[in-house]
């Protein structure tokens, strides 16, 4: 036991002084010695910060999703080692293709991790989730989760400047959604005029071919049309009238239009730097995904829908629909205090 102790104290040292490698060493000699969860735990924090490239760093965040796995299966009651789990999936969702159920498992580690006494009060576990919360635009329980983290610690700063520019971000997109863009009548009139069948690109003609070579019904729709969720075998095309980047890169935001003059905001990711919608461009968007967006903050209220994209290779712009390389390398960008 003393041996095990000796080398994570060692491991710790090293990574507070930032040699990694050598840190990585001595978390992996001390679960040769004896597989215990200190060392999985450290070792999974550890491995989010290895790698060269994308495709390496999205390797080793893979390892360390598993490696907190095997932390938590010690010792299930322990809050601490769901709390790194769900830190792990956390930065997989920026790692590996900004995937929703990344964020279900996200969150579901996080809430293991709140029935923990300790990890309870850690203002960590609340500014992740709320981070996470965001991610999955809930947007109302990520204001919250920031509150509740400045709370328990007031001198920390980021939950409130996170907060912040959570409010400004909704704030931005109702005031678009609002005036349309701040386009002007005539200027949105011809935008509008301009729409034809052939904006629809691949999704033309009441089907598509999907990807696995079958042939997908595909009704066109307006916005106004579309319910809550899913919309299958529906496709809506508008005008791009703003898009516009937030404090955070991810995910990318535009307000479309359609023929019949209704504004929604869509929300992108795994978009590439650069190559997003441009103002008057035609998107088509199949089988979209609605959610409506409802925050009450203090004497605030944001009320809008929104179309959650998931990958742009999917969108038609212009008629043409994108391909892979407007698909970006996610930004693996997990800010935490303790880690």
């Amino acid at each position: 036991m003393f041996l095990l102790k000796g080398w994570n104290h060692l491991g710790e040292c090293y990574w507070k002084n930032g040699d990694i490698d050598a840190a990585r060493n001595c978390f992996t000699g001390a679960l040769n010695h004896l597989k215990n969860k200190i060392s999985l735990r450290n070792l999974s924090m550890v491995l989010r910060q290895v790698g060269k490239d994308h495709t390496e760093k999205a390797t080793y965040v893979g390892e360390s999703v598993d490696t907190a796995k095997e932390a938590v299966q010690l010792d299930i009651s322990d809050g601490i080692s769901w709390f790194i789990l769900g830190n792990a999936y956390l930065s997989l969702f920026f790692a590996q293709s900004q995937l929703p159920k990344t964020l279900k498992l996200c969150m579901s580690a996080y809430q293991q991790a709140e029935k923990d006494p300790v990890a309870k009060c850690n203002p960590d576990l609340y500014y992740n989730r709320a981070t996470a919360y965001k991610y999955q635009e809930e947007y109302q329980l990520s204001i919250m989760g920031f509150s509740r983290a400045s709370l328990l610690d007031p001198t920390w700063s980021n939950p409130q400047e996170k907060k912040r520019q959570l409010i400004d971000y909704l704030l931005k997109v109702v005031t678009f959604i609002e005036t349309k863009g701040k386009l002007k009548g005539k200027r949105l009139t011809s935008m509008l005029e301009s729409l034809t069948e052939s904006d629809l690109g691949p999704y033309a003609g009441g089907s598509y071919t999907g990807p696995r070579g079958n042939s997908v019904k595909l009704d066109k729709c307006s916005l106004i049309e579309l319910q809550k969720e899913t919309n299958p075998e529906k496709v809506v095309v508008g005008k791009v009238v703003c898009s516009f980047m937030s404090d955070d890169p991810v995910p990318f935001t535009l307000c479309m239009v359609d023929a019949m003059e209704t504004c929604y905001s869509v929300t992108i990711y795994n978009m590439a730097e650069g190559c997003g919608p441009k103002i008057g461009d035609s998107l088509a968007i199949p089988e979209p995904f609605v959610q409506e967006v409802e925050v009450q903050y203090n004497d605030q209220a944001f009320s809008y829908k929104s179309i959650r994209v998931d990958s742009p290779v999917v969108l038609a712009i212009n008629g043409k629909k994108l391909g892979l390389k407007k698909q970006a390398p996610s930004v693996l960008a997990v800010n935490t205090k303790s880690e």
